[in-house]
């Protein structure tokens, strides 16, 4: 099984998907005028702009959402893998696909807001619902959203749980046992996923306002304090700064371990990491109450440079400073010896694709307390990043319901989600990983494929842009007309300005 997956990893991961993500970035930066960086001063501003309502969350709620499932173990095991068969380029890649792929995440977070609907009393939107209503193309649509479902409700939940499983082995030893109240004897590791379970539960079954509610307060408090703590590890270690960004740079042309795997550990974990061009965040970004979708898409824009620029580079700051790393072919087997270690600085035996790293990078600074720390943030940024992928998988299954109708699927989809919890945190991290990978590069085909044909057909994220810097410069106020703008089927909108008008109207 384990040599399937990496077969198919192989095929989906091929040189033609990192250049498609990269190409991708590119061409929407230039689309877009690098609207991530001209638009940097408003997307900070619209952060906090906007407030919940009945059927939809704040732009700032929507972001917590959405960076819950950025911001997740990616940023830490992730990163260390990156550098442990990419070497310390790979973090420059991962700058680059950063820097690019926050205009795709504009493109896709404006689009899902353009072509979001009302359903249930929730807003909804997504990739499914842009390929149906902008492309004209169910069949992509349905692809989609079972894409959606599979990658997010079955291969990716795991990952995050098997992070949080290393975390605890890291902290306390593989095998430790506790007492429960019951007066039994029973594994730490279980225990903690016992504990997962229930409180994935609770907030699952409670829809997008409970997630919501919970990842605005968790996630910019976890975020923050893992960046204070690397700010620490690099105030500590000033002297060394010039020369770990000397080396990132150098190596990513340069590469110990090979151009190929530099570019391409650093593509796919950036990918993984800051999720631009997966089709993931559309769906947060649809659920917000905003008065133009490219509002949103901004937002959305801001939330790849949290994730990658800021919580990603305070990983690979903290393990290339404190040189806890090593770089090894992809074949390594410390057990075997087959495969080549390239650079070792700490035991070969160390499990590359996990928080070892970092938790050792940390331990060598604080001692016990930055292991336990490591341990406590993979734990909260996995959980709520498990959130989000419950989330993706509800939406795309809402979508699917409008052609099989019931409420069996969604039920499903919340047991399968938890039982791939369970499963991911008692397997071996390579295998775990290589399914997620697979479950993001499915998504990846097609979604990027999807938005640079929406480009070529009807070009509806650009002309948002446009018109909204156009209303900014005329001193607004802000609205959205996607009939003038000769935007067809954006019903949810349509809907919205003529009852502006008839409520004006009637004033």
């Amino acid at each position: 099984m384990e040599a399937l997956v990496s077969t198919v990893n192989s095929i989906i991961w091929s040189p033609a998907l990192i250049f498609l993500c990269l190409g991708a970035g590119l061409f929407y930066s230039i689309i877009t005028r690098f609207a991530q960086v001209r638009h940097f001063k408003e997307m900070c501003k619209l952060l906090l702009s906007g407030n919940e309502s009945d059927k939809g969350i704040s732009s700032f709620q929507a972001l917590a959402v959405s960076l819950s499932g950025r911001v997740g173990v990616g940023n830490i095991a992730g990163v260390a893998a990156a550098i442990g068969f990419g070497g310390p380029g790979a973090v420059f890649w991962m700058w680059v696909v950063a820097f690019l792929g926050a205009s795709t995440a504009y493109a896709e977070s404006t689009l899902g807001q353009v072509y979001k609907v009302e359903e249930d009393g929730q807003y909804r939107g997504g990739p499914a619902y842009y390929f149906e209503r902008c492309l004209g193309q169910k069949w992509l649509a349905v692809l989609f959203a079972l894409s959606a479902i599979i990658a997010c409700g079955v291969f990716l939940p795991g990952v995050q749980a098997n992070a949080v499983g290393n975390a605890f082995t890291q902290v306390f030893g593989e095998g430790t046992m506790v007492v429960t109240s019951f007066g039994e004897v029973a594994s730490l590791k279980l225990v903690a996923l016992a504990i997962i379970l229930i409180i994935l539960a609770f907030i699952i079954f409670g829809g997008i306002k409970r997630i919501a509610h919970f990842t605005q307060i968790v996630v910019p408090f976890m975020a923050l304090g893992y960046i204070v703590m690397a700010l620490i590890v690099v105030f500590l270690n000033l002297d060394k700064v010039p020369g770990i960004f000397s080396l990132i740079i150098s190596d990513a042309f340069t590469a110990q371990a090979g151009m190929g795997a530099a570019i391409g550990w650093g593509v796919k974990r950036g990918i993984y990491s800051n999720e631009a061009g997966q089709g993931t965040g559309p769906h947060a970004a649809a659920a917000a109450e905003v008065d133009h979708p490219a509002q949103q898409g901004l937002v959305q824009a801001f939330s790849v440079y949290v994730d990658t620029l800021f919580v990603c580079t305070a990983t690979a700051l903290m393990i290339l400073i404190t040189s806890q790393y090593n770089i090894q072919t992809e074949d390594f087997n410390a057990a075997t010896g087959a495969g080549t270690i390239i650079v070792q600085n700490i035991d070969a035996a160390t499990e590359v694709a996990s928080p070892a790293f970092t938790q050792m990078a940390l331990n060598s600074v604080f001692g016990q307390f930055g292991q336990a720390f490591v341990g406590i943030a993979i734990f909260f940024f996995a959980f709520t990043t498990i959130l989000a992928y419950y989330y993706i998988a509800e939406t795309n299954v809402a979508y699917l319901n409008r052609y099989f109708k019931g409420n069996i699927p969604l039920v499903l989809v919340k047991f399968v989600i938890m039982a791939m919890v369970a499963y991911g945190m008692v397997n071996s991290s390579g295998y775990i990983w290589g399914i997620g990978d697979i479950g993001v590069g499915l998504m990846a085909w097609i979604n990027i494929l999807g938005i640079l044909a929406i480009f070529f057909v009807a070009k509806p994220a650009i002309l948002c842009l446009r018109d909204y810097e156009e209303q900014k410069k005329a001193g607004g106020p802000i609205n959205f007309d996607p009939v003038k703008l000769g935007i067809k089927n954006a019903t949810f909108w349509e809907k919205r300005l003529a009852k502006q008008q008839q409520d004006k109207l009637s004033q």
